[in-house]
């Protein structure tokens, strides 16, 4: 018989048995976990760096007078604290014309639009001039820190394997960290132009929070110079730099930096990998989404040698029309950095702008690749071409990336709809049957070795209880 329930079997010294084979694999940490193998003092830093993410700031803590929201967690919060989201920001700028360059209107208040004011009469607006005003994403931090741990050496050699390649042809962007030390290369932002976390703390402290810290002292104001005097005396009454140590001589950014540092990476399940991942590689989108690193030498064991899988080359490519139309430092209007792909199958909106959106998953990758041009234009050709069979093992492959193992709803949690359909969808199973890791059944073959039996059935139970 292929299937048994659940219930026709008595686990108590079945789960002995297998106890010491379930101590040898590691259950994949959800999107918003710590990841693994953190100390008990690294684990405080993680938790307290999560309550300050979630923290409602208020004009009197140094909210605005500026600002898109109050708090990281309510842009970065799908599926929870610290992932993606589709809200979205405005970049503006003049359209470069002839021999003028891109202005991005840095002199009032550009290129960030900030939505809210602390105060009606300090109001950001889009200057009329502008004839470029575009939206961008919210984009994940999970995985953060073991980003941050690549070396710089392996995104260097991404642009060295690309230079014979005559649709694809990447380059590194180098920026300098905002707490000092050697350039390094980009591997945030849609634009290539944040290499680390603390950097990235700081700066969307300052632009989207309004927080002024260390690194940041002077405010942003109303459609006009960071730190002009006559508009701060109008908006903004709080000492600068309005961040500052707590008791333990920790900053906000220091904390939202923890926090985001100790992400765990996205799970990917089945971790093996499915047969949509070969038609991935025999299009061409794993020369710029590259799947593998492993991370250099950290300050955290926990974060160095690891192996993960972000699916990202983290160099600019020139995109066409992909492109958003803005100029960062090399980054010019049809330049963007190449996104890690990891997590990308809890989104609903993808792209920079969030332009492929309303369909199935399916779908949206499919209008996703549509609009890959430029340096894109050949993968996008190679998959048009390919059946449909193919494209839908592609996509169900991309919709792995993510995919904690036994969520069968894929909703970054393990609850009681996930453990129903595993035990009376029938996939729980006897011996000789097999589970390939296209079924939607591999979500439970935790051991990968094609079945969900006794040794996934203990894991499922740890995944349940949150243990």
């Amino acid at each position: 018989m292929r299937y048994l329930s659940l219930h026709t079997l008595v686990f108590g010294a079945s789960l002995m048995l297998v106890s010491n084979a379930s101590a040898q694999i590691e259950i994949q940490p959800r999107g918003g976990e710590p990841v693994s193998g953190l100390n008990a003092s690294q684990l405080d830093r993680f938790f307290k760096g999560q309550t300050e993410f979630a923290h409602i700031l208020d004009v009197g803590e140094g909210l605005g007078p500026i600002f898109n929201d109050s708090s990281c967690a309510q842009c970065h919060s799908n599926p929870t604290n610290g992932g993606a989201s589709t809200i979205t920001v405005t970049r503006f700028g003049v359209a470069a014309v002839g021999m003028t360059p891109f202005d991005p209107l840095d002199n009032l208040g550009g290129s960030l639009l900030q939505k809210s004011s602390s105060d009606l009469a300090c109001e950001e607006f889009v200057p009329v001039q502008a004839d470029v005003v575009i939206q961008r994403q919210t984009p994940s931090c999970f995985g953060a820190g073991l980003l941050e741990a690549v070396a710089d050496v392996d995104i260097a050699a991404n642009e060295v394997s690309q230079m014979g390649d005559v649709n694809v042809h990447g380059f590194v962007r180098m920026n300098s960290p905002v707490e000092g030390g050697p350039d390094r290369a980009g591997r945030f932002g849609w634009k290539g132009g944040v290499s680390t976390v603390l950097t990235f703390s700081a700066d969307a402290s300052l632009n989207e929070l309004g927080l002024t810290n260390r690194f940041f002292g002077l405010d942003n104001v109303p459609n006009g110079p960071a730190g002009d005097p006559t508009l701060i005396a109008l908006c903004d009454s709080v000492m600068d730099p309005e961040d500052g140590p707590d008791i333990e001589g920790f900053d906000r950014i220091d904390r939202q930096t923890d926090f985001q540092r100790f992400l765990a990476a996205p799970p990917q399940t089945p971790r093996s990998g499915m047969t949509g991942e070969a038609v991935f590689n025999s299009v061409g989108c794993a020369t710029c989404h590259v799947p593998t690193y492993t991370t250099g030498l950290a300050a955290e064991a926990a974060l160095s040698n690891v192996e993960i899988h972000p699916y990202g080359d983290f160099l600019l490519h020139d995109m066409g029309g992909l492109g958003d139309g803005i100029v960062d430092g090399p980054a010019t209007e049809s330049i963007m950095m190449t996104r890690a792909l990891w997590g990308m199958g809890q989104r609903d909106a993808l792209l920079h702008d969030g332009r492929s959106t309303g369909g199935s998953f399916a779908q949206n990758v499919d209008s996703t690749i549509q609009e890959h041009a430029g340096e894109g234009a050949a993968s996008r050709a190679a998959y048009n071409a390919l059946s449909q069979n193919d494209k839908d093992a592609l996509a169900s492959f991309l919709l792995s990336l993510g995919r904690p193992e036994f969520d069968i709803e894929n909703d970054n949690d393990v609850d009681a709809f996930d453990w129903a359909f595993l035990e009376f969808g029938g996939w729980f199973m006897g011996p000789g049957a097999t589970i390939t890791p296209d079924e939607e059944g591999a979500v439970a073959d935790i051991d990968q070795d094609q079945d969900f039996d006794m040794v996934d059935f203990a894991y499922l139970q740890r995944a349940f209880s949150g243990q």
